[in-house]
């Protein structure tokens, strides 16, 4: 399974929100290449950045400081926030983003996602944030009628190949993960599942590889100093 430390960015800046509000923000870092630095100097491959305001507004506020966590770090890196034509996909991926995800418009926009997917297959990912059930978009301030289950029936319709679900009840409130959710999904969803959300202690990371997870994000458990990334690295391999 591959750890993937997250950066989400708001103003330049490393962040984590509680639960998606964005009243609830701590700033963690104001270098977040340095931050990528320092993931990849304690093993990890890959990296997870969200840009908060894209999320929330649309457009890539954020773009040259994402730019530049891939430039400096040199890891793997996939990207959401905001990405919602195909000109912001083309955007991120000429400028050697590895994966871009899709969130709002994946839910919102079914013949965006599926020309993304036709395109640029593998390196298109969708975000799947889901609030008791359902999907929710913009940033997680609006919910939807789409019940998860259904959602993901179209995703392996259209081809998508991975999928990032974050149960937003879990997210930054460092209570642990739900193993027997995600081995649920993956009997619906036929491609890669990325776990996000409430993962705080070595155990959530054991638990989840043993679930047959593709991916676990970490965020505020690396940044409070909860769970050491080099140890949940190693556990996940």
């Amino acid at each position: 399974m591959i750890i993937f430390p997250a950066i989400d960015i708001y103003e330049s800046q490393a962040v984590r929100l509680y639960q998606g509000d964005y009243a609830q923000m701590t700033v963690y870092s104001d270098d977040p290449a340095g931050t990528a630095k320092e993931f990849k100097n304690k093993g990890a491959s890959h990296i997870h950045i969200v840009d908060l305001e894209g999320a929330r507004d649309g457009g890539t506020p954020n773009f040259e400081t994402v730019r530049k966590i891939k430039e400096e770090s040199g890891a793997f890196c996939e990207v959401g926030g905001g990405i919602r034509t195909m000109e912001v996909v083309e955007k991120y991926l000429e400028a050697g983003l590895d994966r871009v995800i899709l969130g709002t418009a994946a839910v919102t926009d079914t013949e965006f996602l599926k020309e993304a997917v036709e395109k640029y297959g593998e390196k298109i990912a969708v975000g799947v944030d889901l609030k008791d059930g359902y999907a929710a978009i913009k940033g997680w301030t609006e919910s939807t009628d789409l019940k998860y289950d259904v959602f993901f029936e179209k995703l392996n319709e259209l081809g998508v190949r991975t999928v990032i679900v974050t149960d937003i009840s879990k997210d930054g409130a460092m209570k642990g993960t739900d193993p027997a959710f995600y081995s649920s999904l993956s009997q619906i969803f036929k491609g890669d599942i990325i776990a996000s959300g409430g993962i705080s202690s070595l155990k959530d990371v054991v638990v989840l590889r043993a679930a047959g997870l593709y991916g676990a994000i970490i965020g505020k458990a690396y940044y409070t100093g909860a769970l050491d990334l080099k140890r949940a690295i190693e556990v996940s391999e």
